[in-house]
């Protein structure tokens, strides 16, 4: 007789198969839809910021953003077009009645500046920004990338946060969530703003939205110190010490006769993460320890005070995170009232008002790299070099600038996982359109969470009945553009 189960006697299991079958697919529903399904990270309350581990092995722990605002022309840096050289002053092929952003536009242009071979790759880069194209051989270079929006506002959303709508946390915040910190006394997330003041939707960038508030970005800057750290006038060090300890033990107490109330452990957290700030973030910020040969290196002793402030904001950025902090987001560009004044948004003289952002950016941004490379960063540290869209092809009528072209613009890869010295997708003949390898914001973010061991599709925040992501329902890793 046999004793066995009977899905395990032959004979039954084939005068069945329908219950066989059926078994067997059902496992393999289940095994992949594990694969997929939410992962969201542990927090714990009482310490929310600290490390988490990531879903698999990742290439990167830290993350820097140069988010250059205002919309950089790829046409004038980085996408070089032989074709828009012969066809300077010709009308763009289709494009007769092509309006965009602010009107018409005139006859194809050529770029401003000469293109020429740079490193062992000899990746044409242009001579605007001459130390970032010395690093040639670092960058991967992504010409393919296209955005949704070509409006300032929506477009800097897009590139921080995944959407072009306000109220969604940037990529910074769910890093820190999804993460924590590796430094307990920093922020897990820091936005330098640029000395001239914040890009146009300012603290979107650096917005926890509906993640919890303490996965926000701290901003802060080499000059502009976080506010209302500093001890009142009148109060010594050690009346400010006794009275934090004594309010923290008073807090403890009543969380313990609470029991798990997560909101007052989140408070109680938060007042012990500003009282430690009080004393680091002063220590991080200030620069006088830095040799002089490295401060002349970044261009922080220049005349012009916005050279020299977006310089010593560089060194702040690799000082944050030499010391651990996860996600640091540091602003070329700032919105000012006037085109172009304050940022990259070159529509009206670009040959005049190019080289006023490329003094400020260049040589810090260059030197940043190269000292993150030095230190032995670079290899546990992704840096995305970035912009909200491009520029046109072609000059606007009555004016000798570019207009707004979220169809094809060109993002910057470095450091760990990514593979140096390459170029991915392209735009079309005239640097217009995306046509090889198309690109898009989501799949830039996909990539970068990949390099921190995270999946994009798992990775979620359950919110007014949705399951939340920094890519929404979009984006795919750009592979190809990985070692």
């Amino acid at each position: 007789m046999n004793r066995l189960h009977p899905l395990l006697n032959r004979r039954n299991f084939l005068s069945d198969p329908a219950w066989g079958l059926s078994g067997i697919a059902l496992a393999s529903l289940l095994a992949a839809e594990a694969k997929t399904a939410p992962s969201r990270p542990l927090v714990d309350p009482r310490d929310p910021l600290a490390p988490r581990p990531a879903l698999f092995r990742p290439r990167a722990s830290k993350v820097l953003v140069i988010f250059c605002s205002g919309a950089l022309s790829h046409l004038d840096t980085f996408d070089y077009k032989p074709e828009l050289q012969k066809r300077h002053g010709q009308p763009l092929p289709g494009g007769d009645k092509l309006v965009t952003f602010q009107g018409a536009q005139g006859a194809l242009h050529q770029p401003v500046w000469k293109f020429r071979p740079r490193g062992q790759s000899g990746k044409m880069v242009s001579d605007l920004l001459p130390n970032i194209a010395a690093l040639a051989d670092e960058f991967c270079f992504i010409h393919s990338m296209t955005a949704k929006s070509n409006t300032h506002g929506p477009g800097e959303n897009q590139m921080s946060t995944g959407f072009t709508l306000d109220g969604f946390p940037g990529m910074g915040a769910w890093v820190s969530y999804a993460l924590g910190t590796e430094n307990r006394d920093l922020p897990a997330f820091v936005a330098i703003p640029d000395p001239r003041g914040n890009p146009q939707v300012g603290p979107n960038h650096w917005n926890n939205a509906f993640l919890p508030a303490v996965f926000q970005g701290v901003p802060f800057g080499a000059n502009r110190p976080i506010p209302h750290l500093a001890r009142p006038a009148g109060l010594t060090a050690a009346a400010d010490n006794s009275t934090r300890d004594y309010a923290t033990q008073l807090m403890r107490r009543h969380l313990e006769r609470r029991g798990e109330d997560n909101d007052l452990a989140a408070r109680l957290a938060s007042y012990e993460m500003a009282a430690r700030l009080q004393a680091r973030a002063a220590q991080v910020a200030d620069l006088s320890s830095e040799p002089a040969w490295l401060l002349e290196a970044y261009g922080a002793n220049q005349a012009d005070p916005n050279q020299a402030g977006f310089a010593k904001n560089c060194i702040l950025a690799r000082r944050l995170l030499e010391k651990g902090v996860r996600f640091v987001q540091l602003f070329n560009g700032s919105y000012a009232m006037g085109e172009g004044v304050g940022n990259w948004d070159g529509h009206k003289v670009l040959s005049q008002q190019y080289p006023i952002h490329a003094a400020i950016l260049d040589r810090p941004a260059a030197m940043l790299i190269r000292d993150l490379k030095n230190r032995g960063l670079l290899e546990d540290t992704v840096v995305a070099l970035v912009t909200e869209f491009g520029r046109m092809p072609t000059f606007q009528v009555g004016a000798s600038g570019r207009d707004h072209n979220p169809k094809g613009f060109t993002v910057l890869l470095a450091g760990a996982g990514v593979r140096a010295g390459t170029s991915f997708g392209a735009t079309d003949e005239f640097g217009h359109q995306a046509v090889e390898r198309v690109a898009s914001v989501p799949d830039l973010h996909a990539t970068l969470l990949h390099l921190l061991g995270l999946d994009h599709e798992r990775l979620t925040w359950y919110h007014n009945g949705v399951e939340r992501r920094l890519t929404d329902v979009h984006g795919h890793v750009l592979h190809e553009a990985l070692a």
